[in-house]
């Protein structure tokens, strides 16, 4: 009877080599192309461009040439600084909101996914830097206002947004603060302080407060889950409806002040602009404030609020005539 041989097994086997780490691969570069400008909001950034320019041309110089009054050079730097560290904002918020995001809006997610977490520290310490360099060489308050609104952006990001009201105030504040900005470097240029621009940064002001609280709203069930302190998560989605109406009442009360005084004065075609597209669409946002309990309703309030902002921007352009 014959006997299947055994396999031979070599004297010292060596262990099997443990699979080679493999790195990750980089996004594809359309991948990048299109999540940068996602990353830095560029439709944000192109209203604040719009912004500083109506503020410049409407408001503050509407009786020289659009090519004097926007195409100055040391406008130019200012608008650059300011847009610089508008950026870097945004990249800071993302980078601390990674795993809030990652709950709120995964679609929106590009730190992380897209970008690596230490390029976007790198872009933003470069972009802020940028910013506050080109302000200052302007202008040493120039400068200083620059840095304190990019120190205020990394404090909101990290800590502020967090806490109830205090990161609405700053970004509310910060909005206002880019209204104004155009006037004061006016002002310092030609040491006056006569201000025309007041009225508008309250207004944006009282606005970015309304979007803002509106947004805490919105983003309710991914700030509980990782301890953020927002005023509806402390108060409540009722009572945070009550201050949210506050602020719009407030605005709708300065707007309409406004609007009177125009027909009063004879000034149609601002007070027509005003009430079509600013009043009436605050009586809308007020009625769907009452009635929005979804999450996808605070979303669409969110959207309307940006569209009065747009129209209250765009009302400089007929401002420069009065």
């Amino acid at each position: 009877m014959r006997f299947a041989r055994p396999a031979l097994l070599p004297m010292n086997p060596l262990p099997p080599k443990p699979p080679a780490p493999t790195l990750p691969l980089p996004p594809p570069p359309e991948r990048l192309r299109t999540a940068l400008p996602a990353l830095v909001r560029w439709p944000n950034l192109l209203i604040m461009l719009l912004c500083l320019a109506l503020v410049r041309a409407g408001l503050l110089l509407p009786r020289l040439p659009l090519r004097d009054s926007l195409l100055a050079a040391r406008f130019g730097l200012l608008v650059w600084a300011a847009l610089l560290v508008a950026a870097a904002g945004y990249i800071i918020n993302d980078y601390y909101d990674v795993k809030i995001d990652a709950i709120n809006r995964p679609d929106r997610l590009v730190i992380g996914r897209v970008v690596n977490r230490r390029m976007a520290m790198l872009a933003h310490m470069v972009l802020s830097g940028l910013g506050v360099l080109l302000a200052g060489w302007l202008h040493p308050v120039l400068g200083l206002v620059t840095l304190g609104t990019a120190l205020l952006l990394w404090g909101y990001s990290a800590r502020f947004k967090r806490v109830a009201l205090v990161g609405n105030l700053s970004i509310a504040t910060l909005t206002a603060a880019l209204v104004l900005l155009p006037e004061l470097q006016l002002q310092l240029e030609r040491n006056d302080s006569h201000s025309v621009v007041w009225p508008y940064a309250l207004a944006a002001f009282l606005l970015t407060m309304v979007r803002e609280i509106v947004k805490d709203v919105e983003d309710m069930r991914g700030d509980a889950q990782h301890g953020c302190r927002t005023l509806p998560l402390v108060w409540g989605v009722a009572r945070t409806k009550w201050v949210t109406g506050f602020f719009l009442a407030s605005l709708a009360l300065l707007t309409l002040g406004a609007t009177g005084r125009l027909f009063v004065g004879g000034h149609w075609p601002l007070g027509l602009w005003l009430t079509l597209l600013v009043l009436l669409p605050m009586a809308q946002l007020a009625r769907l404030l009452i009635r929005a309990d979804r999450r996808r309703h605070f979303r669409h309030l969110s959207t309307f609020c940006k569209g009065i902002m747009l129209a209250g921007v765009l009302s400089m352009a007929l401002a420069g005539s009065l």
